[in-house]
Formats: structure tokens, sequence, C-alpha cells
């Protein structure tokens, strides 16, 4: 006796994943390497998504050759990719919300007389995203769009602070610490222990660190999850504004960051 075989179903998008398509596949994975702000391996990727691993190495692929991923520095893991970040970036400065901003920037620059600056981390450095200038004669002038070291900026530091303790370390090993003055940290061990005390303060403070003359204090802006996004920093010549000074103003630029977390 003749028996027919009926072909098995192709493999469905609900069989793989629930259902959700690929682009939904692709924004909620990148959401979760964002949110992570380390990079995760393929087991991770898969055990959060939900999807076998198969599915989620051709997820990976396809965001890697487009930029929004890449490889970690060991290989292992996945990352945040140029393409995503810029995309992030182009988020944070969207019309609008970049008047608003800066607004509250110009605010913060009346209310303690000295230059502000609105920066967030970008892969191993700090990228300036909006700056107010005070109006005095000596002043030190980074465009937006400069980025500066993390090691010895207090936005930097601060940044650095902000991570957990496995992203921070594997950056930390990769990241070069050149002495920008005679004041800068230039160890690793040095840089965990400024951390430690960056996370038990609430600010970071650029003690001549990056340039001879200049000093600086930076708070975190965090977003609804209490992530630290950004951050907002006021510096100038310690001719005019000494470390304590600039402690001084830490409750302005805590009440600016508030209201720049809405702005995120």
């Amino acid at each position: 006796m003749l028996t027919l075989r009926t072909p098995a179903p192709a493999p469905t998008a609900a069989d793989e994943g629930g259902g959700d398509s690929a682009a939904d596949r692709a924004l909620r994975l990148l959401g979760l390497l964002a949110r992570a702000s380390r990079a995760l391996t393929l087991a991770e990727l898969s055990q959060q998504m939900g999807l076998p691993k198969a599915t989620t190495h051709r997820l990976c692929s396809q965001l890697q050759a487009n930029g929004h991923l890449a490889r970690d520095v060991d290989g292992r893991g996945f990352a945040v990719g140029p393409a995503l970040r810029r995309l992030a970036l182009d988020a944070l400065n969207h019309g609008s919300v970049r008047g608003l901003r800066h607004e509250r920037l110009a605010a913060l620059v009346a209310e303690v007389g000295e230059t502000c600056n609105f920066t967030t981390l970008d892969g191993a450095a700090v990228l300036y995203l909006d700056r107010v200038e005070a109006p005095w004669p000596w002043r030190l002038t980074l465009d937006v769009g400069t980025h500066v070291p993390l090691h010895c900026t207090a936005s930097g530091k601060l940044f650095l602070a902000s991570l957990d303790d496995t992203a921070r370390d594997a950056l930390l090993r990769s990241l070069p610490l050149p002495r920008m003055t005679a004041n800068t940290l230039g160890s690793r061990r040095a840089l965990l222990a400024e951390c430690a005390a960056i996370r038990q303060q609430g600010y970071a403070l650029d003690r001549e660190e990056f340039i001879a003359g200049l000093v600086a204090l930076a708070v975190p802006v965090r977003d609804a999850q209490g992530q630290v996004r950004a951050a907002i920093a006021v510096h100038a010549p310690v001719a005019r504004l000494t470390l304590k000074g600039a402690v001084a103003r830490l409750p302005a630029l805590q009440r600016a960051a508030a209201g720049m977390s809405a702005l995120l």
C-alpha cells in the first residue's frame, strides 16, 4: 500500500520568536544592547530575545553588516555599532528638543556665571552635544561635535563611573591614558578609585587634569529608567573658579540636569 507523506511546513516567524517581524526583532535586539551598556554574547542575546541561536546569529550578522552592531574587542560579543551611535546622536540633537535643551543650558550659565556644556558618551570618548559660553574674555573654545578624552575630563570620568564593572574594566584595559597635565590620572588603579568616589558623591571633578589652569564639575543626566545618558558640566580657569567654588554650584547643575532628563 502506497502512503503519501505531506512535507513538513517551513519554519515561520512564529516558530522562531513569537510571531514578531524581522524589523521588530532587530529593534528589540538593538534596544537590549543600548540598555546593557556592555557587549552581549550570542547566548545572552538569544536568551533575552527568546530566539534560537541560529536566528539570533542571522539577525546579528545583518545588523553588523549595516554598521548597527559591531564585534566586541574580544570577538565573543556584540556591541553598539557606529551607525546606531549616529542614529542615537541624531535623535538627541533633533530640532525642537535641541532648542529646549539649549535654553536650559543658557539659563544655567546665567545662574552660575561660567561656561556650561552638555555631553554624552560616544564610544571611548566624550562628545560635546551643546555648549553655552559665559561672557568672559578668557575661555576655552570647544565646538559642538568635538571629542575629548574620558580619563582626564569631569564628564568622561562621570561616564566611566556610570558603567557596570565589566564594561568599565574592558574599556580601561583598551583605553590609552596619556598624561595631559601633571595632575592627569595615568593609571587604571587611580581611575578605578576615582570612579568609586564619583559613584558615592554623585558628581565628578576635573582638577586641572585635562588642561593646566582649568577646573570643571560634571553631573549626570539620567533617563526615565535611571540610566546615565548625558552629563552637564561647568568649567572655568582657576583664576576665576576654585574647586570649592565649582562644588558650590552643584545644586544649580543638579536642578538643570533634572530638567534635561525630560528632554532626552
